[in-house]
């Protein structure tokens, strides 16, 4: 089974998504389906990274956002993701970022699903 493809997205789209598939069994992928119809598991966005801020202490857990035109995209780093993390800690808000990474969702309850994306990558780049 090859890597899934990063679907580039707007922030608008990917916070209305109120639809999730996921799989059985171990290392089974987990989709997000988007309000224009998109099956995404790998993300691709561009924007104005904003803030970058330790949720935890020791700086091991960071959550950032990521502005576009539409939106704000949360992102949450750790120690699983140590290469994205020390970048995110490195890059001096705002600066314009591009990031490859996985959805992931929480659902405190029922009919309520809040996304975010797991960062695989993070670039600095310009306007």
């Amino acid at each position: 089974m090859g890597r899934e493809p990063a679907w580039r997205i707007f922030a608008a789209e990917y916070n209305d998504t109120s639809l999730e598939l996921k799989g059985s069994g171990d290392k089974v992928p987990s989709y997000v389906i988007t309000p224009l119809g998109s099956k995404a598991n790998r993300l691709y966005i561009t924007g104005v990274l904003t803030d970058v801020e330790s949720v935890m202490e020791g700086g091991e857990y960071l959550r950032a956002h990521v502005s576009d035109p539409t939106g704000v995209f949360t992102i949450y780093s750790g120690q699983y993701q140590p290469e994205a993390t020390a970048t995110l800690q490195r890059i001096e808000p705002p600066a314009f970022v591009g990031v490859v990474g996985k959805v992931r969702t929480y659902s405190p309850e029922e009919g309520t699903l809040y996304v975010s994306l797991r960062p695989e990558l993070i670039r600095e780049v310009t306007a």
